[in-house]
């Protein structure tokens, strides 16, 4: 599926070389000189671009001011915007992550990694839509519910759980991507054992997805299950995910962290934590995590 980017920097050499490099990846490109022109032009044809890659340093309106502006409107807070900028601080780089930013890229970016952090960003912002199109489903049924049990094992089984359990706490638009974060690391890092380093590498080699589907066939893990409860009262929704690995060293994946933010992967707890939900917490040692939604009066 081919996709039209919106490139934003006022540096016209690195924004013509840019253009260049992304045309010959297969993408259609449009360009902004600088957040403010970017702004304006998405503003006026919202559903026109499927990605935004933007320089932090511009006139008028700044990388940052942008991506906050971005990730508060309704219409674009779930666009993918990757940050492409001469800066390579941590705590810049921290910045735009905690502000929204899927990626971040520091200029010059060879072609092969600048096409495959796209891809990636791509990939994982048509599931989301694909699942946010299908909101609503249980809403009605759910309302009645006030505790369950639910049992799953592969990616396809918690993507639907997240749907459901997004339906059930009453703020579906919110909590579906933390809900689906959860579900999916509870199968990939806990009942299969996929280190951290073993899914950068196996994302780099583009072998994730094979992987899973291998060793959930594989007789080590085969009988696996995750369990998820959800407790519903009038005021608040809880839901516990217990998987059956060995756990993992939690601590470091609730905040962002400087030693992974050039990574694919390995912010969706954090970004979980800080957007999702009203709190989250890893019990004992880190297979088993508790997320509450308070309902809020409308």
């Amino acid at each position: 599926m081919s996709a039209t980017l919106l490139l934003v920097d006022d540096d016209e050499f690195v924004r013509s070389l840019t253009h260049e490099v992304l045309q010959q990846c297969g993408y259609g490109v449009e360009t902004a000189e600088d957040g403010l022109a970017a702004w304006e032009k998405m503003d006026k044809t919202p559903t026109r671009f499927d990605l935004v890659l933007l320089d932090k340093h511009m006139p008028r309106l700044d990388g940052i001011s942008l991506l906050k502006r971005i990730k508060a409107d309704v219409r674009f807070n779930d666009l993918p915007v990757i940050m492409l900028t001469g800066d390579n601080g941590q705590q810049d780089i921290i910045e735009g992550l905690a502000a929204g930013a899927y990626y971040y890229l520091t200029k010059p970016s060879t072609e092969e990694v600048l096409n495959r952090v796209i891809k990636n960003a791509l990939n994982e912002w048509r599931q989301k839509r694909e699942l946010s199109a299908l909101i609503g489903q249980h809403k009605n049924n759910l309302n009645l519910m006030q505790r369950a049990e639910f049992r799953y094992r592969n990616l396809s089984e918690a993507r639907d759980l997240a749907l459901l359990l997004a339906d059930a706490s009453m703020d579906p638009a919110r909590t579906l991507n933390g809900y689906s974060e959860l579900l999916i690391n509870a199968v990939e890092h806990g009942n299969l054992g996929i280190s951290y380093a073993e899914k950068s590498a196996l994302m780099s080699e583009g072998r994730w997805a094979d992987e899973v589907e291998a060793r959930l066939q594989h007789t080590d893990y085969s009988g696996h299950q995750v369990i998820v409860t959800l407790e519903k009262t009038a005021n608040a929704s809880r839901v516990t995910i217990t998987d059956q690995g060995n756990g993992f060293d939690w601590q470091a994946y609730v905040e962002f962290s400087p030693e992974r933010v050039f990574d694919l992967h390995g912010r969706g707890i954090a970004m979980s934590k800080a957007i999702s939900f009203d709190s989250l917490d890893y019990l004992g040692n880190g297979n088993c995590v508790v997320t509450t939604v308070v309902r809020t009066n409308s």
